[in-house]
């Protein structure tokens, strides 16, 4: 009967059904296909599932993201980024990594950062004689940083579904991320070095300016310093905190005179849209798990996985192969709610803590989004950079290696991500 329901929601998808549809409808199939539970189980599934109150941090922190992409804030986070690392070998394509780590403390998603900081990122590097395919590339592949760099709309979901602390996810994300960026420049530098890539250089900007432009930003640049600062000393929970960084994204965006009220209620409405999608296939694979778990998938795989070696690095490493695999396919949400019930009993089997397991699972399905044939950071800044997606594909492939790595780096070395958690008690 199992085999029912994964084989409905894989027909589905292959009909290019919405996921969230392909979901329900598998799990209504399986139901009525077995005939002695009741289909309202499924209703009371879902609406249970979303009965939890850090996913009321879910629409603060996408509407966060599109407040700060689009009011003014990511245009002067660029030109400090500029101004801070755009004399260094790869010129912009250096400033587009860096500004995407900064901005990555308030967008929260992916999408947000390739679609908000990625516009005035490609525009420049193709002002500046970069080829465009090669900076969509760097585009698609800087704005994974986002979700990995707190706050992180991806890991309020894993949060939720697991039961474990947001503020851990949060703090276990901030090394990752780091060198994440790191690795990105790395790639950068070593292209531009050895000619792979037409880089022009810019001289270093005097302290003056690097001060004037750090200084336009400081306002943008502190938002992130009140959120975790709030989770450390424990003043407010990362929902309220959420609602905080909205206030104050407006009122940064009206400050500036770059947003208006007309444009505060698109973005709101924009915002809404964005949410209700990520409600509905989060709600929507509720019913999905309670039937794969009820059915001891989770204990069914992990016996078969454990059966094929009883070496944890080959398991650790098969468990990312899937996922990977899965990414090149599905969306990250999807994937998100459809293998947590899955793979993580199994990890907690192997010893794995349930935050280290978080963010090596959540670094997978980002590079998903960076692979063909179904990469949505690479349809955003494709379109963005007015190229073909087979150009975009070539160029973003060197860039899998350095992301791999920290990939395989996060998930065989646990203190990257626990070493803040368990240092600020969280």
């Amino acid at each position: 009967m199992i085999g029912l329901l994964f084989g409905a929601f894989l027909l589905l998808i292959v009909l290019e059904m919405p996921v969230a549809f392909a979901l329900g409808l598998a799990s209504v199939s399986y139901l009525v296909a077995e005939g002695r539970t009741p289909l309202i189980i499924v209703v009371q599934r879902m609406t249970s599932g979303l009965d939890s109150f850090p996913f009321l941090a879910l629409p603060l922190f996408v509407l966060a993201g599109q407040v700060f992409s689009r009011g003014g804030i990511a245009r002067r986070i660029y030109d400090f980024a500029r101004a801070l690392v755009g004399h260094v070998r790869g010129g912009l394509a250096h400033v587009n990594v860096v500004g995407s780590m900064i901005l990555a403390g308030m967008s929260g998603t992916a999408q947000a950062d390739a679609a908000g900081l990625g516009v005035i990122e490609i525009e420049e590097m193709k002002r500046d004689g970069f080829d465009p395919a090669f900076a969509a590339a760097v585009t698609a592949t800087s704005a994974i940083i986002g979700p990995i760099i707190p706050p992180s709309v991806i890991m309020v979901i894993f949060a939720v579904m697991t039961e474990v602390s947001v503020a851990r996810l949060f703090l276990g994300g901030f090394l990752p991320g780091l060198l994440m960026g790191l690795a990105l420049m790395g790639m950068i530098y070593w292209l531009a070095v050895t000619g792979r890539i037409v880089a022009p250089a810019h001289p270093r900007q005097p302290f003056r300016e690097v001060w004037r432009t750090f200084w336009a930003a400081f306002p943008a640049l502190a938002a992130p310093v009140f959120l975790i600062g709030g989770m450390l000393l424990g003043v407010a929970t990362p929902t309220e905190l959420g609602a905080i960084v909205v206030v104050y994204g407006i009122a940064l965006g009206f400050a500036y005179r770059e947003l208006t009220w007309r444009q505060l209620v698109e973005l709101l409405a924009e915002s809404a849209v964005m949410y209700a999608v990520l409600v509905f296939i989060i709600s929507a694979a509720f019913p999905f798990g309670w039937l794969v778990a009820i059915n001891q998938v989770p204990s069914t795989l992990a016996a078969w996985i454990v059966g094929l070696s009883a070496d944890p690095v080959v398991l650790f490493l098969l468990i990312n192969l899937v996922l990977l695999i899965a990414g090149c396919f599905m969306e990250t949400t999807a994937i998100l709610v459809i293998s947590v019930p899955v793979f993580f009993p199994l990890a907690l089997r192997l010893g794995m803590d349930p935050v280290h397991f978080g963010l090596v699972m959540i670094i997978n399905l980002l590079i998903g989004t960076c692979t063909p044939p179904f990469g949505i950071a690479l349809f955003i800044t494709q379109q963005i950079a007015g190229v073909s997606f087979a150009r975009v594909v070539r160029a973003i492939t060197p860039f899998l290696i350095p992301m791999l790595l920290i990939l395989l780096l996060v998930t065989f070395a646990p203190p990257l991500v626990l070493f803040l958690p368990n240092v600020f008690g969280q």
